[in-house]
């Protein structure tokens, strides 16, 4: 065997391990389906708050070359791709002209915020309805059963797009407190952008030197140690001796900061794993 097929076999069987290590956590500290959907629900209606106080051309601070009409429509449109899915027990995602169809915003800005809340609607009662046992499709790496799967997503694409609107409101990111996200429901969406999202092979966070870096709260007692090399991310529960960095905060002020929404991470150590973690992870869907 060659040293880049062992390498590489290697790296193979970590990723192996590490989801089988971070399914047993994310199992023992993850929210339940309903109690995301009421997560879900609150979030809803805070959106719909918020764009009371906001106008649709005002610009969106934590993302770059929005308005919050770009926002809204992303958002309501997130909302019906993922009603249609779980309400038709899709085991394979949309043709991209369905998509384009179903996600179409209206033309008449007025009509914007009533599509947004029709559409929450429809998520929500095809959440409802969806058996414990829904077969259909997913997106995200270890993914867990599909109707806690598209709970989980929906509950925490809404909140974090809340706090977009809310620094929209505010002209700047907003702080942890007024972000006013709860320890609970920010573990849970930790657990599912270092499991889910970050080991993905198109991952952006990688280095030449490889160093590991610990996400630790200071307020919940879970921990996450993200192995950072060439290779994608791999992500493992609990805390390593031979980190080389550590991340900390209150649970919200690292769920926040890890998705570029929050400011209130302290970090200590040897490698900048803040600076290289705010150039290069940036979320997108494929």
């Amino acid at each position: 065997m060659s040293q880049s097929q062992s390498r590489s076999k290697s790296a193979s069987q970590s990723r192996s391990r590490s989801a089988s290590q971070s399914a047993s956590q994310s199992a023992s500290i993850g929210l339940s389906a309903d109690e995301l959907l009421a997560v879900l629900r609150a979030e809803v209606q805070l959106v719909v708050k918020e764009l009371k106080l906001v106008f649709l051309a005002d610009p969106v601070p934590t993302c770059p070359q929005w308005t919050v009409r770009d926002l809204i429509e992303h958002l309501g449109g997130a909302h019906r791709w993922a009603a249609a899915v779980v309400a038709g027990a899709r085991t394979e995602n949309l043709p991209d002209e369905e998509q384009a169809t179903l996600m179409a915003p209206p033309v008449d800005p007025n009509e914007l915020v009533p599509w947004f809340a029709d559409g929450a609607g429809t998520l929500l009662a095809a959440m409802d309805a969806a058996p414990v046992d829904l077969q259909a499709f997913t997106f995200l790496r270890s993914a867990p059963p599909a109707r806690l799967f598209w709970a989980r997503r929906q509950a925490h694409e809404t909140t974090i797009h809340r706090v977009d609107l809310l620094a929209a409101q505010l002209g700047r990111i907003p702080s942890t407190a007024e972000a006013g996200v709860g320890p609970a429901v920010a573990v849970d969406g930790i657990d599912e952008l270092l499991i889910g999202f970050i080991q993905r092979r198109s991952s952006r966070l990688r280095n030449s030197e490889p160093f590991r870096v610990i996400i630790a709260p200071s307020d919940v007692e879970v921990a996450w140690t993200v192995a950072v090399s060439d290779d994608p991310p791999i992500v493992t529960p609990g805390t390593d001796r031979k980190a080389n960095s550590v991340l900390s905060g209150t649970a919200a002020a690292l769920y926040l900061g890890l998705w570029n929404r929050g400011d209130d991470i302290a970090e200590t150590g040897s490698v900048d794993a803040l600076g290289q973690w705010r150039e290069r992870v940036r979320i997108s869907w494929s």
